[in-house]
């Protein structure tokens, strides 16, 4: 794929809880990640996937007469599924699909298309002092797509967020430091195993670049993934690594379930199905554990 093509699974409008002011995100597909708690899915890999909705489905039969592979059949309790090792993700059915029971996750877009759906709301950043945000997924992924879509906002006077994990080589943040105006960062775990045990790699490397983005100076909201039963024993730890950085901001972002239809509609267990969501008291005393380290942090509920 060129620098000027990428694979996009969402661009959402109107987002207040991605950076500062009214902001554009846009997802990009693929993550090196595999977050026990992901509510994007989706997200995983960076092919376009075919998520279906057996409850939307009208029965009219269009998907099955379209699919040149055969991948559309019925189960045993008369429900709509896809054949996974079949479906070539081609697009013909979600395009015929007009109960919206098959939807296409990820499509390959150009800077053209993207900086389109972005600068249509350029009055509302500068409005609100918001902007564009790149997430995923991880969007440092796909580099080149990157970069050249954060020399486009810049080019257009657009301010510029990154939502990565920071698993990445730093050269990739070399590359892309003088076009981001804020850099939203993911911190899981203090400790190494348990950070593995939880997204399946250890967080040296997350830590290592979070330090060296600290000591450039560049701004920097970190935020907080939490999990009761799971994550909530790393506050302590977490506070620990934080207290020694130079942050513009700290949030806890608590656990939800939004994402759990989504693992259904991709044929996907959720490894924490019918995890505790936490309540005000759990937000409470993670934010005293960081507070003990001179890290003031805010979360939402």
């Amino acid at each position: 794929m060129s620098h000027d093509e990428g694979t996009i699974f969402n661009i959402q409008r109107f987002s207040i809880h991605d950076g500062p002011g009214v902001r554009t995100t846009v997802f990009f597909k693929g993550c090196n990640l595999r977050c026990l708690w992901c509510h994007n899915p989706e997200s995983y890999v960076s092919d376009p996937q075919v998520e279906i909705y057996p409850e939307r489905c009208i029965g009219c039969g269009a998907c099955y007469q379209i699919c040149k592979q055969g991948a559309h059949d019925v189960d045993e309790n008369g429900r709509h599924r896809i054949d996974r090792k079949c479906c070539t993700a081609c697009r013909a059915c979600t395009e015929t699909c007009y109960a919206e029971a098959l939807v296409m996750a990820g499509q390959t877009m150009t800077v053209q298309q993207v900086m389109k759906d972005i600068c249509g709301d350029h009055a509302y950043y500068q409005n609100s002092g918001g902007g564009v945000t790149f997430s995923g997924g991880e969007c440092m992924l796909q580099i080149d797509f990157l970069e050249s879509l954060l020399k486009a906002c810049k080019e257009s006077g657009i301010h510029t967020a990154v939502d990565t994990a920071g698993n990445i080589p730093w050269n990739y943040f070399e590359r892309i430091l003088s076009f981001t105006d804020l850099v939203l960062y993911d911190i899981k775990a203090a400790s190494p195993l348990v950070h593995k045990a939880l997204t399946g790699v250890d967080n040296c490397l997350i830590v290592q670049n979070l330090c060296k983005l600290s000591e450039i100076g560049i701004r920097i909201f970190v935020r907080i993934p939490f999990i009761p039963s799971q994550n909530d024993g790393e506050m302590d730890g977490i506070g620990k690594i934080l207290s020694v950085l130079r942050l513009e901001k700290v949030e806890i972002m608590p656990y939800h379930r939004l994402g759990e239809s989504k693992y259904t509609a991709l044929d996907m267990q959720n490894p924490l199905h019918g995890v505790t969501v936490p309540d005000l008291a759990m937000l409470k005393a993670a934010t005293d554990a960081l507070q003990k380290h001179g890290v003031k942090a805010t979360y939402t509920i």
